[in-house]
């Protein structure tokens, strides 16, 4: 009944009637209800985006946890970090949101926590074979409902923030779980908002919900230009990544969102280490030196950043991907509505526009993700031999998440997936001539390889 391939790296991910389905979410619940269980949970929190078929299936993986003799507690139709929130707030021993978070409409999944830590990797395959094997706790456990999260959540922010000037934002919710709160709290802090598809709505009919790809920040980049806005932020289907406009209407990645937070935190943090992921610029690692912190180059995952992050107390870390990270002042989860009101702080703080916060940084080129297929059996197969044709070739490589080959005036990024069949590569340059014969030397080499 269960297809094992919805079982991925850091969450459940798949087709809603076709691999999801009310009596799969039931089985899910009645798995992961085992395994928290087993751990010495007693109580669990669960919440759900605003996805067509969200209610239904939080309702099925609530029974689940039940019948293993856990409590749950519903806080209701929530973005992914209200329901971290919940966590933290209530004492929960677990935590649930169902959601399939960027993924089109037709998707729906499950982001499934041990406390306020991600049950990912072989956490995940050991629900799985619970599953499989029909391994199941029993008992009657209790279900109760909280709806005052949300507020609690918004309260809490507000408090935190120290927005000096009313700052004028453009917030694009994507009709995702983050529209409900974000403005709130930015006119709560006395700045002018103005806000587009912040209204919940699973079909998403504006646009797809990832605020990283530009194609979907169009309608963002005009209002802010038409209208003068200093920033423009946008937020994907369950709230946990974010993207940003500058007050031109350029669009800023992952890297120079990262960038732009780690410049203020390390004003008055000196010596603090900062993680990044391995797809990140040359120029962030460099400016995170340079203002006195301890660059980390971590593998991409934002299970595996917070599980670094808790091993080594680390304060402020971050993905190309938009998963931005803050235990500085906050909880240490990747939060994009927290993201977004401390970047409106910064805005309110600086003396310089957001255009001009990188601008004495060196201009890279850059390629965005390329994608080449490949097999879940053989994707690891192919980086590696990648990855040790260039060791014995004498480059210089960093193999803590697949290859990241260095060169004098650039780099060059060779993983594998962790979520789908597919090589992802990155290129980095001091020169567009530059950049396409480091393509063009990885590329090579990688279809040397391909099975």
């Amino acid at each position: 009944m269960v297809n094992p391939s919805i079982f991925r790296e850091y969450d459940i991910r798949g087709v809603v009637d076709q691999d999801l389905t009310p009596e799969v979410l039931y089985l899910i619940g009645r798995g992961y209800g085992t395994y928290i269980k087993r751990k010495g949970a007693k109580n669990c929190a669960i919440g759900g985006d605003a996805r067509l078929s969200t209610p239904e299936f939080k309702k099925e993986f609530t029974r689940g946890m039940l019948e293993c003799g856990l409590d749950v507690i519903d806080v209701g139709i929530v973005a992914t970090p209200v329901l971290y929130f919940s966590i933290w707030k209530l004492n929960t021993d677990g935590g649930v949101v169902i959601t399939a978070s960027h993924n089109p409409a037709e998707y729906n999944g499950i982001k499934m926590n041990l406390g306020l830590g991600s049950v990912f990797g072989k956490q995940i395959q050991d629900i799985l074979h619970l599953i499989q094997n029909n391994d199941f706790e029993a008992g009657s456990g209790v279900r109760t409902e909280d709806d005052t999260l949300s507020d609690t959540y918004i309260n809490y922010i507000v408090d935190n923030l120290h927005i000096s000037r009313p700052v004028k934002v453009a917030v694009d919710g994507g009709n995702g779980t983050g529209g409900p709160y974000l403005p709130e709290i930015l006119r709560r802090c006395g700045c002018e908002v103005s806000e587009i598809y912040c209204e919940m709505d699973g079909t998403f009919p504006n646009h797809h919900p990832d605020p990283t790809v530009e194609k979907n920040m169009k309608d963002l980049q005009k209002l802010v230009k038409d209208e003068h806005f200093e920033i423009g932020l946008g937020l994907d289907g369950d709230a946990d990544r974010i993207g940003v406009i500058d007050e031109k209407g350029k669009m800023l990645y992952g890297d120079q969102i990262l960038n732009i937070i780690v410049r203020d935190f390390l004003k008055d943090n000196k010596g603090e280490k900062i993680i990044a992921d391995v797809k990140c610029s040359k120029n962030l690692f460099d400016d995170i030196a340079k203002q006195g912190g301890i660059p980390i180059m971590y593998k991409t995952g934002h299970a595996n950043i917070k599980m670094k992050m808790h091993q080594e107390g680390i304060k402020v870390s971050g993905e190309m991907s938009g998963h931005i990270f803050l235990k500085d002042r906050y909880l240490g989860y990747d939060d994009a509505i927290y993201v977004g009101a401390r970047l409106v702080e910064i805005v309110a703080n600086s003396k310089l526009p957001v255009s001009e916060m990188l601008s004495d940084q060196p201009v890279m080129y850059n390629t965005p993700e390329l994608h080449i297929e490949s097999t879940d059996a053989d994707k690891f197969k192919i980086v590696a031999k990648v990855r040790d044709s260039f060791i014995a070739e004498g480059y210089e490589v960093n193999d803590i998440d697949g290859m990241r080959l260095t060169f004098p005036d650039g780099w060059a990024l060779c993983r594998a997936s962790n979520t789908t069949p597919l090589l992802v590569l990155r290129f980095e340059a001091e020169t567009q001539e530059r950049l396409k014969e480091i393509q063009q030397t990885v590329e090579d080499r990688v279809k040397k390889f391909l099975i």
